[in-house]
């Protein structure tokens, strides 16, 4: 063991230098770095943008005549030192393990990305940058919580305080509102063209939902501003796909072993990928449907399937299967009981609300979820799966039943989930007991409404800023009732609960 250690002591780090030394069936960067320029730059470098936009952007780079669009990081909290202190030390080079459900495994050396700016350290360099008219599109991965917006209402939630510093202080901003603000300012007063604004999370309508809150924190500070920005930017809407676990200590382990190399910050995906973006740019952009991605002129029905089909299933495995005790996405759909509700979930409560897409079977398009669900070479955690709840139920889950409940069709599984999710907020333990790592900005507000549960079994429903009027629902408040009473019972088996759940559908 001690060898062992030693050995992996001594690998060298992955570099531009160190490329040369890695397997013959590793993909490496072939094309020439030092040409390159960041035509993008963005905002929040986590584990899916490696795996997803920064994977598509190393496969375009390939092609000659690309070499403008590299990319420029941009980290904005101090969570991300560490991250800037790695992607440094290796060139912002890293490692993209790509597991396969049969077990195939590939390897590639992602190199795409150039540079990466630290705003802590240098707020008015990451100013500088996005005013740089190199900067064509400042893109975004800042999870559904970074967009600021209040869940129920949809509206920009202006009493943040980080959002109510940057109003007041854009020569020194903290969100990215106030990075984009503070340069689209400049770049309007030196008579230049804005850059493109594109939101590459997991939020429906993202391009649509990013120019709403832009645009109401800067009509709040600038006007004229807001009116240039509304006349001349573009947010284009794009549908994103691609598993994406936390990088663990074993894919570390992993890529030393295999590759013999050091690579502090690994990232490990699934082989499917699927990136589908609305054509619509301010100033140019990369001929990313060159490698796979597609430009379409709207990408709404794109995205609901997505959100109310996968994301969606991922909350449903992610709180019935935490409440279980199952500790990822793959241990639970493996368990036929879950398999079964979340089939029966999306063939019943959202297949009836999602429109036919040309060449999209949806059939073939759940039966690849479940498999992409059940890859046993992905460990995709369920803490991460519920990590922000509370920005990503009201698009995913709560927004079918208020369209079921419309149209009077049953809401029967989706309900489970709801009441579910109340128990997981107001006990945070399984049924075997075990702590729930619980991760999200309204955990205070939703232990508070769910504590409630035993004197009020309507309690949860009463948080109106993620339900609306669903604790006014007659038919729907009936059944949550029904579903508090079974998960609060004293001898309550999730399993036994779902099982009956799924007898009463018939």
């Amino acid at each position: 063991m001690q060898n062992a250690q030693l050995n992996r002591a001594s690998l060298n780090t992955l570099s531009q230098q160190s490329l040369s030394t890695l397997p013959a069936d590793v993909d490496v960067p072939k094309y020439d770095r030092s040409k390159l320029t960041a035509g993008i730059v963005h905002i929040g470098v986590g584990g899916f943008h490696r795996a997803h936009q920064a994977m598509y952007v190393n496969e375009l780079l390939k092609t000659p005549g690309s070499e403008s669009w590299a990319i420029c990081g941009v980290g904005l909290l101090e969570a991300n030192r560490g991250l800037r202190d790695v992607l440094v030390k290796q060139d912002y080079l890293y490692s993209l393990t790509v597991r396969h459900p049969n077990g195939q495994i590939d390897h590639q050396v992602i190199g795409s990305m150039i540079d990466f700016l630290f705003a802590p350290d240098n707020k008015q360099q990451v100013i500088d940058k996005l005013v740089n008219p190199q900067t064509k599109i400042v893109s975004l991965t800042i999870t559904e919580g970074g967009y600021n917006f209040n869940p129920a209402t949809g509206e920009f939630d202006f009493a943040n305080p980080e959002i109510i510093h940057d109003m007041a202080n854009l020569h020194d901003p903290i969100t990215a509102f106030g990075y984009i603000t503070a340069a689209l300012m400049q770049r309007k007063a030196n008579g230049m063209k804005p850059f493109t604004v594109q939101s590459c999370d997991n939020v429906q309508h993202n391009g649509d939902m990013t120019r709403k809150m832009l645009l109401a924190f800067v009509s709040k500070i600038d006007a004229e501003l807001g009116q240039w920005i509304a006349t001349n930017v573009a947010f284009p809407n794009a549908m994103v796909d691609r598993i994406t676990p936390v990088t663990t200590k074993a894919d570390i382990e992993h890529v030393a072993n295999t590759l013999h190399i050091k690579d502090e910050w690994p990232i490990t995906c699934e082989a499917f990928t699927q990136w589908v973006i609305e054509d619509n740019f301010s100033d140019g952009r990369p001929a990313l449907d060159t490698v796979g991605a597609q430009f379409v002129s709207d990408v709404t029905p794109f995205e609901k399937m997505k959100i109310r089909l996968l994301n969606a299933g991922h909350s449903v495995l992610g709180l019935l299967g935490s409440i279980h005790g199952f500790a990822t996405i793959d241990e639970a759909v493996s368990d036929p009981l879950f398999a079964t509700y979340l089939r029966r979930f999306m063939d019943d409560e959202v297949t009836p609300l999602i429109d036919q897409l040309e060449g999209i079977d949806l059939t073939q398009y759940k039966d690849t979820l479940i498999e992409r669900f059940a890859n046993p070479n992905i460990k995709d955690s369920l803490a991460r799966i519920c990590l922000e709840s509370s920005a990503k139920l009201p698009k995913f889950i709560i927004a079918s039943i208020n369209e079921n409940i419309a149209l009077n069709r049953d809401t029967s599984l989706a309900c489970l989930v709801i009441a579910t999710w109340c128990l997981y907020s107001d006990k945070q333990v399984n049924q075997q007991g075990e702590a729930l790592d619980i991760n999200d900005q309204m955990a205070a507000q939703l232990h508070t409404f769910a504590s409630k549960t035993s004197e009020d079994p309507l309690a949860f429903l009463q948080l109106t800023d993620l339900f609306g009027d669903l604790n006014n629902q007659a038919v729907f408040c009936k059944d949550y009732r029904n579903a508090i009473a079974d998960l609060y019972a004293e001898d309550s088996n999730i399993k036994v609960i779902m099982q009956a759940r799924l007898q009463a559908k018939g």
